[in-house]
């Protein structure tokens, strides 16, 4: 058993309150650390070392007793998290299947005050990166996206990259099937990605409610594709701006499954 001290850091971690708690569990499975349990008859923050920050249990509370707050913290420390999980009869081969969907750090990557640990779930702002010049003098083609992650799942509410910016709510195909998505749709703006037909979009609904009430976005616009089963991240948005009591515009953008762009429908 290891007795390191960590450092008290102010990062996010995850709140319940015990009030709105009626032990129902649903939120214990969803958190791949082990770092929520059922005590007493109440879901409890074992914790806040094995909590990563990135709130894959939120949405998944039916009593909305799950919350971020930002507080002073243990750092998130993945060696802790390996004893945790084996002495409940897990192993981190088994955290790592299970985060698949939701990128959090693996072994051996470095710690992060923001909760992350390796790149995948870390924050990063490229919004002041300077365009770049080939040998010619020309702008060089280059991608347009500011921020890390870019995973619905996984981006942070109140990150800086949200701040009275446009948002971009994208199908994961959309990117693939229409040519020009840099510079047509992603310019300046920050992104969010995600895939309604193998995620919750209840989650989704939640994460996005978080993002306008925590982050201060100043517009959605959602990328889908013609398909049915994209209106779900139309739906998760819709639903998002409603419960926040926002004003905030909710623009949709059709893509075919040929690339071609199917006329906006404005909802707010």
């Amino acid at each position: 058993m290891r007795f390191t001290q960590l450092a008290k850091v102010t990062r996010k971690v995850i709140k319940i309150d015990e009030e709105l708690c009626n032990g129902c569990g649903q939120c214990v499975p969803s958190c791949a650390e082990g770092a929520i349990q059922i005590i007493d008859g109440k879901a409890r923050l074992v914790s806040d070392t094995y909590c990563d920050g990135l709130g894959a249990c939120l949405g998944e509370c039916p009593m909305d007793a799950l919350s971020f707050e930002e507080r002073e913290a243990d750092e998130f420390d993945i060696e802790a998290v390996e004893e945790h999980l084996t002495s409940m009869g897990r192993s981190l081969e088994e955290h790592n299947a299970r985060q698949a969907a939701h990128a959090a750090p693996a072994a051996g990557c470095p710690s992060s005050g923001g909760g992350g640990g390796c790149p995948s779930a870390r924050t990063f702002d490229f919004s002041d990166v300077e365009e770049d010049e080939d040998q010619t003098g020309a702008p060089k083609l280059r991608s347009a996206l500011r921020q890390w992650p870019i995973k619905l799942r996984l981006v942070t509410p109140a990150a800086p990259y949200f701040k009275d910016a446009d948002l971009i709510l994208a199908a994961d195909c959309t990117a693939f099937a229409y040519a020009s998505m840099h510079p047509d749709f992603m310019k300046g703006k920050a992104l969010a990605i995600g895939c309604p037909k193998f995620d919750d979009v209840n989650a989704y609904k939640e994460k996005l409610k978080a993002i306008i009430l925590e982050g201060g976005i100043k517009s959605i616009t959602v990328l889908h594709m013609e398909v049915p089963c994209c209106l779900g991240l139309l739906f998760a948005a819709q639903k998002a701006v409603e419960e926040s009591g926002s004003s905030i515009p909710l623009d949709s953008v059709v893509i075919s499954i040929r690339g071609e762009t199917k006329e906006p429908s404005v909802f707010a």
